[in-house]
């Protein structure tokens, strides 16, 4: 490790990550890779990406040198010798996709806000501008959240169950709206915005607190309901369009005491509460295009929490998705993905939170757990993925709770600058390419031919991918190589386009051409 850390330094030096003027800064502190610098005086863009007739793009970033580096080739004819295989069917098409974002937290706005006005611009370019990610889905907490500086509501007025004292909190018009505006302004994607509820306010709960344990009275389900309409209308009236909502952040508690803002709601209690007040007080309200997702908590969770809703006709007319959180992923495979969609194939699933709960500045191995969820969520019907703070200070906050966490950019105020983790360019291997109406096709790997039975099952297990077909008959192939060598593929599909190439050590990769070119 001692020695990797003095070595890249002088990578990013000689290679300064994308060649060119917009190319990474790099700096690392002390993990297994680096961070790009953006200063006043430099950060690092997205290249501009054009497909030529008969040549593909390749898009890559590995773990010593490359941030986004981009190549080009020659669509082939045949596959190379001792090539591993890969085989996409692009007449065999499974979810549309929604497209990928993070949230607008009061720690994002907090992180933004202490940066010069020049250096605020570039954070949200790097994200939503076509010099950036182009993230098309924003979060928004319904109220404060844990990445608050304290607990609060719209309507912390003892018992006003006529809402008279709702309103937006200050943290609202300083963190949240400017930069959900300022992010409109620069993007040239639609952006899709649903809101997440994490506690409603704490008279309306059994335990008077807004964490701890407990749910919401019974008798408070209307007016919770009636909430969540003001949430929306009053978002739409500053000029912020809501495509969806979830009518509760992580509700699946098990009776614990949780440190930050919460409310537990079993599936059946959560069924009834959308049929009989949040679904019918959305429609009244002229809201029921609204895209309501169910769920919004961890895998081990399916299928049982969103079946008891959908089971259930009169619920199930409100409900358009599944929303899905990552933190119990790696304990679980994705089979629960699968069943949920085989029983409700009409429902979409989206994951709607993710992040690393420890702060490591500057890991790869981090950025390969971002592009394997990523890439397993997607190959087992997720239309999405999005990240949860887009920006945090360099402890991993501020949160009232003291529940640090990392994020893909990071934030040094006292200098006036911020770090693209390698999870921003984990996410933007995926995020700028993969887009609202894509469609994700079918593929195949085989290993390269080899005498070697261990270098067979090396070839295979060291990759990890996913194929989008794209409404203007682009295809994107996504692969990660995890190998610590060079790994050699070709891409084939049923159009007969062949693609030889050699991915680097540990790196992502990002394949795009156009299905119809040879």
């Amino acid at each position: 490790m001692l020695v990797l850390t003095k070595v890249i330094p002088i990578l990013t030096l000689l290679y300064n990550g994308i060649r060119g003027a917009n190319g990474c800064q790099g700096k690392t502190f002390g993990s297994d890779s680096f961070v790009c610098v953006c200063s006043t005086e430099y950060c690092d863009d997205f290249p501009e990406v054009i497909v030529e007739e008969g040549h593909f793009k390749h898009i890559y970033s590995s773990k010593l040198v490359d941030r986004f580096n981009v190549s080009e080739g020659p669509i082939s004819d045949a596959p190379l010798p001792e090539h591993t295989v890969i085989t996409i069917n692009l007449t065999e098409t499974h979810q549309t996709m929604l497209g990928f974002g993070g949230a607008f937290t009061d720690a994002t706005g907090i992180n933004i806000a202490s940066l010069s006005m020049a250096m605020q611009e570039k954070l949200l370019r790097s994200y939503f501008s076509t010099s950036g990610l182009e993230y098309n889905i924003g979060r928004i907490p319904i109220g404060g959240c844990d990445f608050s500086t304290h607990p609060y509501s719209y309507d912390d007025v003892e018992d006003d169950i006529l809402l008279e004292h709702f309103a937006l909190a200050p943290e609202d018009h300083l963190y949240k709206l400017p930069y959900i505006k300022w992010a409109m302004s620069l993007t040239e994607r639609p952006l899709l915005f649903f809101g997440s509820p994490w506690s409603p306010p704490s008279w309306m709960k059994e335990s008077g607190v807004f964490n701890g344990t407990g749910g919401i009275k019974r008798e408070m389900w209307q007016g919770y309901a009636d909430y969540i309409v003001k949430f929306v209308e009053s978002y739409e009236a500053q000029g912020v369009p809501l495509w969806g909502l979830t009518p509760q952040n992580e509700p699946v508690m098990w009776g614990k005491d949780w440190l930050f803002n919460a409310c537990e709601w079993n599936a059946t209690d959560m069924r009834d509460w959308i049929k009989t007040s949040l679904g019918p007080t959305l429609e009244a309200a002229g809201m029921r295009r609204l895209k309501l997702m169910v769920l919004d908590h961890n895998r081990d969770a399916l299928p049982w929490f969103p079946d008891t809703i959908l089971d259930d006709p009169d619920a199930y007319q409100y409900v358009d998705g599944i929303a899905i959180h990552w933190y119990e992923d790696y304990h679980l495979p994705p089979d629960g993905l699968d069943l949920i969609h085989d029983h409700y194939p009409e429902k979409f699933i989206l994951y709607t939170e993710a992040c690393r709960e420890d702060v490591v500045i500057g890991s790869w191995e981090e950025a390969e757990n971002y592009a394997h969820n990523i890439i397993e969520d997607i190959n087992h019907w997720s239309t999405g993925w999005v990240d949860w703070n887009m920006a945090l200070d360099m402890e991993g906050g501020p949160n009232w709770a003291k529940n640090f966490v990392n994020s893909p950019i990071m934030v040094d105020k006292d200098v006036d600058v911020f770090y693209k983790q390698p999870l921003f360019y984990a996410m933007g291997h995926v995020a700028k390419f993969v887009t609202t109406g894509d469609v994700r096709v079918s593929f195949a790997i085989a290993p390269a031919t080899t005498t070697h039975e261990e270098e067979v099952k090396v070839g295979y297990d060291n990759l990890e991918m996913t194929a989008i077909l794209k409404e203007n008959g682009q295809v994107v192939v996504v692969v990660m190589n995890t190998r610590d060598e060079e790994h050699s593929i070709s891409i084939v599909d049923t159009q007969g386009s062949v693609i030889n190439l050699d991915l680097e050590p540990r790196s992502l990769n990002t394949i795009l051409y156009d299905s119809l070119a040879k």
